[in-house]
């Protein structure tokens, strides 16, 4: 029955109508013909039904996994204050941030380091997903994690103590540089989306504003993405009324066209924004939207190339975990895909710069070209 209903969610949403070039319905009964002796069996099978689809994303969830990707949906979440991130091109889980005055700061945990090991879990197949790692690290207000991470090329080890996390999404400051440009520069930095994304980012460019920043730089690197809605709603503050945001084609190929709905509150403002490899998803939504209606310089370096969504779905009883279905694909305001091909940038930067000094990485011909 776990079979089936694994099954059913998959056939009911995947966006691969084809799926993946295979007869799916003849997987389900070579599945279901099978004995099972124990609840693992049958979750390893679930687990080879959906990786033949061939999409990373599309898996199954364990219980702890279900919940830890639910409890980070809604806030609940005892960690130790870093964020993960995959690297593109060895496929392994990096802190890509380390929240400030959290545990993994005070323990000396820094960006960059790579995960091998948390609590005996080893991680270092490059088949780990940002989410495998989270789901290991989180755990019970003031229990004991161990980590084990690669930094340089050798191995670091950390005993850290989980606490309540507030993860801080967008944080502003005024960068100084003056040998970059004249006068102040606003940075905004959107470290993932959510719901209430778009209405703190107008609240700091006010707050910026005031401090007399005259240009701005939206500093997006590392920021995974999040929620869809969020990454849309703030590209619309810097949009006029009308334009094109994002185009969502489902598995019947229905595409729900996104604009902007009313003018945003800075639409003249020089603006820049700042990407990485890292840069994804909802991230890159924004990216494009804000690329393509031509109002921003975009540099860095090329993003990730996540154009997927994906939603999760619990098993009836809810004792058995879920599935993750990947039930969407973006296409840009001018129609490209951005699904394993990225954002090309304007100008080519060094991304290196630290996360409270992004004009570190930006040269004067980048406030030229605007």
């Amino acid at each position: 029955r776990f079979i089936a209903e694994a099954w059913r969610q998959v056939d009911n949403a995947y966006i691969d109508r084809t799926f993946n070039h295979q007869n799916w319905f003849q997987l389900r009964q070579d599945a279901l013909k099978k004995k099972y002796k124990s609840m693992d069996e049958a979750r390893s099978e679930v687990e080879k039904l959906l990786g033949s689809l061939g999409d990373r994303y599309t898996r199954y969830l364990s219980p702890a996994k279900y919940d830890s990707i639910v409890n980070a949906a809604t806030g609940n979440v005892y960690g130790v204050g870093v964020e993960l991130a995959q690297d593109k091109e060895a496929m392994r889980v990096i802190a890509s941030d380390v929240e400030p005055n959290g545990p993994a700061a005070k323990g000396g945990l820094k960006p960059k380091d790579v995960f091998m090991e948390v609590d005996g879990v080893r991680f270092d197949d490059g088949k780990a997903t940002p989410d495998d790692v989270a789901v290991v690290v989180r755990g019970p207000e003031g229990s004991k994690v161990g980590v084990v991470v690669e930094r340089d090329g050798k191995t670091v080890d950390f005993i850290l103590t989980r606490e309540p996390i507030k993860i801080t999404s967008v944080r502003s400051y005024i960068g100084e540089n003056s040998g970059v440009v004249d006068g102040k520069v606003g940075v905004i930095r959107i470290k993932s989306f959510s719901g209430t994304t778009a209405e703190t980012v107008k609240s700091e460019l006010e707050g910026l504003k005031k401090k007399g920043a005259t240009k701005f730089v939206l500093d997006l690197r590392g920021n995974p993405g999040g929620l869809l809605p969020g990454g849309v709603d703030t590209a619309s503050l810097f949009l006029e009324a009308n334009k094109p945001v994002v185009f969502v084609a489902n598995k019947n190929g229905v595409v729900d066209a996104q604009s902007t709905l009313g003018d945003g509150v800075d639409l003249d403002s020089q603006l820049v924004l700042l990407v990485d490899r890292n840069t994804a998803s909802a991230a890159e939504v924004m990216t494009a939207a804000l690329k393509e209606n031509k109002r921003v310089t975009v540099v860095g370096e090329q993003t990730f190339g996540k154009g997927i969504v994906q939603t999760i779905r619990q098993f009836e009883g809810g004792e058995n975990g879920g599935v993750a279905v990947t039930i969407a694909r973006y296409e840009t305001p001018e129609h490209h895909d951005i699904n394993k091909q990225g954002i090309p940038v304007d100008v080519k930067t060094n991304v290196d710069c630290g996360k409270e000094d992004a004009l570190a990485c930006l040269s004067k011909e980048v406030f030229k070209k605007l």
